[in-house]
């Protein structure tokens, strides 16, 4: 947070006017600071979240630019340009229309606040007011129609109208994954998606800290419904993240850094993976297999699934899926009834 400055006699100014802009100083430095005290913890890191992406972009600008969230200095130099650029990235991105809506409202929530801070010229905030969000769906139909003639994913940030569900082999050839640096690391990543149906943020977020190969169990950190859980790895994960820490997690991860990697051009990992990174590769290892525009969704879709089948209770899938009700637990429990079950024809009818 930006330090509140001391009390000094501004020149040209008596004691009271200098006071008063004193004041003012005070309370525009505190701008964020009061703002985010009234934000729910999962607010916080979705705008968090949405701020960091923004960053990412302004980085590709040549802008390397830190502490978006709660340093009012960081946005100076913001303009109009480059959120209106920002918003344009993250459709040419693939995120989806609503995804990109919702992170341009953020980010022209916290330019307002750097106005009261005065770190963004009120001439330009009233400029980035007006970079608007595409709102109808002609719109947006003709945004997807678009990315789709330029090969460009439409759905990132937002779920398949039609998840896709996967067969057991799809399964079993996603996980077989080469013995390399990006190999076991994908292996892993797609152990964590299908055996314990993890979001793409929620495994974009795990810490090799969260990996425990002795109890053979991984904590995760649900955002959407702000839990901590403990999941014990399924014996395909298990054995993925022993390849993974033996071979990679002690050489070139620290105990506080992503346990998912990012790939570098030689095919070495370095950094970490971003929810785009994850999304982009799990699309990729899906076509390799010949299946098209796979999402993380998809591998979630694919192992609530599979626990229903399996006659999984629906309070262990409500919390094993990290779900805050049973609305969408019952949905996949539903979608596998059979519609006639127990339907009769006649008295004595009893085949159905």
């Amino acid at each position: 947070m930006t330090e509140i400055p001391k009390p000094v006699l501004l020149p040209g100014l008596d004691l009271r006017e200098s006071i008063g802009q004193t004041a003012n100083q005070a309370a525009a430095a505190g701008a964020f600071y009061d703002y985010r005290l009234t934000l729910a913890p999962n607010t916080l890191r979705r705008h968090r979240a949405a701020l960091e992406l923004f960053a990412e972009y302004l980085a590709e600008k040549g802008l390397r630019i830190h502490h978006l969230h709660d340093d009012p200095a960081a946005w100076r130099g913001i303009t109009w340009g480059l959120v209106d650029g920002y918003y344009k990235w993250l459709l040419l991105q693939g995120y989806s229309v609503g995804s990109a809506n919702v992170n341009l409202s953020t980010v022209k929530t916290y330019a307002r606040l750097a106005i009261k801070a005065g770190m963004v010229d009120p001439a330009e905030s009233q400029l980035i007011e007006t970079v608007h969000a595409r709102s109808r769906r002609r719109d947006r139909q003709r945004i997807d129609d678009q990315r789709r003639r330029e090969e460009i994913p439409t759905r990132i940030g937002a779920k398949k109208a039609e998840p896709l569900l996967l067969t057991a082999a799809q399964v079993a050839a996603l996980k077989d994954q080469p013995n390399t640096p990006q190999g076991r690391r994908d292996r892993l990543l797609m152990c964590l998606l299908l055996d314990h149906g993890l979001r793409v943020g929620e495994a974009a977020g795990l810490r090799v800290v969260d990996l425990e190969l002795q109890t053979g169990t991984i904590a995760i950190y649900r955002p959407k419904v702000d839990r901590h859980q403990i999941h014990r790895l399924s014996p395909d994960a298990l054995r993925a993240a022993e390849m993974y820490a033996a071979a990679d997690i002690n050489t070139t991860r620290n105990p506080s850094g992503s346990l998912l990697a990012g790939s570098s051009k030689n095919g070495s990992l370095t950094g970490s993976m971003s929810v785009r990174a994850i999304f982009n590769r799990v699309r990729l290892l899906g076509r390799q297999i010949g299946v098209a525009e796979l999402s993380p969704h998809d591998c979630r879709h694919t192992w609530a699934t599979q626990a229903s089948r399996a006659h999984t209770p629906l309070e262990r899938l409500m919390d094993a899926g990290g779900w805050a009700s049973y609305a969408m637990p019952l949905r996949y429990i539903q979608s596998n009834d059979i519609a006639n079950e127990g339907v009769r024809l006649t008295e004595e009818d009893t085949s159905i």
